[in-house]
């Protein structure tokens, strides 16, 4: 983006959770976009090369494709990728994490421990 403030981008399909996080994401400084589908965000991913954020924080369980398949699409590109769910899963985590995801968070959650989630997978220091 060409700026030192981290960029990460949100999706999922519950639009006013993707508001929350955007909004608690810049309270500590981090630029964020959001997405209310997997799709949209690959679609844009793939129509703007230079649009790369540093993180994906991804709902498991959207329409269209899912988490788990927007993680698979971003395997070679090496984004860190979070994953948030109200559905949690055994099987579904584990697979996640396998694939590479830096974490895995049930909602809802606590923001604190979100923020310090996504600055640890940022390289950043929490500021909370």
């Amino acid at each position: 983006m060409g700026t030192n403030k981290p960029f990460v981008v949100v999706v999922d399909d519950d639009a006013s959770v993707g508001r929350a996080i955007r909004r608690l994401l810049r309270s500590v400084g981090i630029a964020a976009d959001t997405y209310t589908s997997g799709d949209e965000f690959l679609d844009v991913l793939s129509a703007t090369p230079s649009y790369r954020p540093d993180c994906v924080i991804l709902d498991v369980q959207m329409p269209g494709s899912n988490g788990i398949e927007v993680q698979r699409r971003l395997a070679g590109g090496a984004v860190p990728v979070i994953f948030i769910t109200a559905h949690d899963d055994a099987g579904v985590r584990e697979t996640a994490l396998a694939a590479g995801a830096r974490a895995y968070l049930r909602k809802p959650f606590n923001d604190v421990l979100f923020i310090r989630t996504v600055c640890a997978v940022l390289g950043i220091a929490a500021p909370l």
